[in-house]
């Protein structure tokens, strides 16, 4: 069964698993104490901190080993903020952050601090220039990921690193995403990352804090990684962590054919499957991953469906969340949301699962839009009226775009039909099927229940 969600959580590389298993019996004492065991550990240790200094780019005395990439997040974020706070209590991130540094940064809000979301564009990317503006006199910290977990657009964090020193500002880079990849480009303070995303076991983080960075680790004191990370330390998972860091660095290879055959999904699925918008930016991103929307489709549905057919695949769509709620990423970028799919390939896929999984998707898609009535396609017809009312009150996506599909045609060009909706979705998904049937979105007014969504016809 192909696994698709390499971006979610990477399979165990076998390299971590030797690892592993050897540390398993050499690694268990604890590597504080001076007897041969303890040592031995401290060995392991020690040896495991120098290999993933060396992928990150920092001193192995820069680098701590935490019990996650989220703690990472947590702990840089905190750390510096209270080391800097005589300069001020500002915190400046992207709009597409990954929900740690936005959770971290809701919380900093809550304790009276204030913080900025730089937006970003349809690709999912920040401007360099805009994201330096919104650093202040007070600002403490900047955030910028290097790539996006959702969309896989890197993001110019060269660039904005230069703006952010030339500023005074420490920026903290969260490389979860990219950091298997490749080296993150010089010019941070802080860097985050996560063992499971590109190989190594769950459960181990990265925190690199460069020399000279004010950093005040919050928290009761510990004696263990200089203080910034309590606890006793996991030493067979930070050696497995080190090693398949060292190993996927080794791999390039294996990111160039990668890249291929994401190249080929994006390419193919337009073709194949139509009304389909396929989001993030096309060459600055990640090679092994790729997401796409589908119009008029229920993301739970579609990806219960690839399931059946053995491709396990991830969505940010808001079909497929608790909350009914559009992902916070593709509603900074202002793309469709309903019948989100996100495609991550793990190191060995193959391009006879590649090929399957394209031959497998228009039928899967075809299925489900059968199943909820979508319209084949949207055909002129006779105009009865300069105007139509939707209600879609008490539907959830896609249900409100495809009724709104399905009466385009029965107004004049010129004309305007008004859905009401009371789904969250329907605020991002509206304007997203305007862009991609190019028809006008006039706007969002308020509504007794919900919000009523005018739309014009232009063709």
């Amino acid at each position: 069964m192909p696994y698709f969600d390499a971006a979610s959580s990477a399979p165990l590389h076998p390299v971590a698993r030797q690892a592993l298993l050897a540390a398993l019996d050499e690694g268990w004492a604890d590597p504080a104490r001076l007897y041969r065991e303890g040592r031995r550990a401290r060995l392991l240790l020690d040896a495991a901190r120098e290999a993933a200094a060396e992928a990150v780019g920092c001193r192995p005395d820069e680098l701590t080993f935490t019990s996650s990439g989220t703690r990472a997040v947590h702990s840089g974020i905190s750390g510096a903020l209270a080391g800097r706070r005589r300069v001020g209590r500002h915190l400046v991130v992207s709009a597409v952050e990954h929900s740690s540094v936005l959770h971290a940064a809701a919380t900093h809000e809550a304790q009276g601090g204030t913080f900025a979301e730089v937006p970003v564009d349809r690709a999912g990317a920040v401007s360099a220039a805009v994201y330096g503006e919104a650093l202040r006199e007070d600002t403490a910290l900047a955030c910028l990921q290097s790539a996006n977990h959702e969309v896989g657009t890197e993001q110019p964090v060269a660039e904005v690193a230069e703006l952010c020193r030339a500023s005074g500002v420490p920026l903290l880079v969260d490389a979860a995403q990219s950091l298997g990849w490749g080296p993150v480009p010089t010019g941070w303070s802080l860097l985050a990352a996560s063992a499971h995303k590109w190989g190594g076991p769950s459960g181990v983080g990265l925190l690199a804090v460069r020399k000279g960075v004010r950093f005040a680790p919050q928290g009761p004191a510990d004696e263990r990684e200089s203080g910034r990370a309590a606890g006793f330390e996991n030493i067979p998972a930070v050696v497995a962590a080190a090693a398949s860091l060292r190993a996927v660095r080794a791999e390039a290879a294996e990111s160039v054919r990668l890249r291929a055959l994401v190249d080929l999904i994006r390419a193919r699925v337009p073709e194949l499957v139509p009304d389909v918008e396929v989001v993030g930016d096309p060459v600055r991103r990640l090679p092994h991953l790729v997401t796409f929307s589908c119009l008029y489709v229920d993301g739970e549905t579609l990806l219960h469906e690839l399931d059946r057919a053995d491709f396990s695949v991830s969505s940010g769509s808001s079909c497929t969340s608790s909350t009914l709620t559009p992902s916070h990423v593709l509603r900074a970028m202002g793309v469709l949301s309903e019948g989100n799919v996100r495609v991550s390939l793990p190191a060995g896929t193959t391009a006879e699962d590649v090929d399957r999984f394209l031959r497998v998707l228009p039928g899967v898609v075809s299925e489900v839009r059968e199943k909820l009535g979508a319209p084949v396609s949207v055909a002129p017809s006779p105009a009865a009226a300069t105007s139509l009312v939707v209600d879609s009150l008490g539907k959830r996506c896609p249900i409100p775009v495809i009724e709104l599909a399905k009466v385009i045609g029965e107004v004049p060009v010129g004309g305007t039909v008004t859905v009401l909706s009371d789904d969250e979705a329907a605020r991002l998904d509206i304007p997203a099927w305007c862009v991609m049937r190019e028809q006008e979105y006039v706007g969002e007014e308020p509504a007794d229940r919900g919000s009523a969504y005018v739309v014009r016809r232009l063709s």
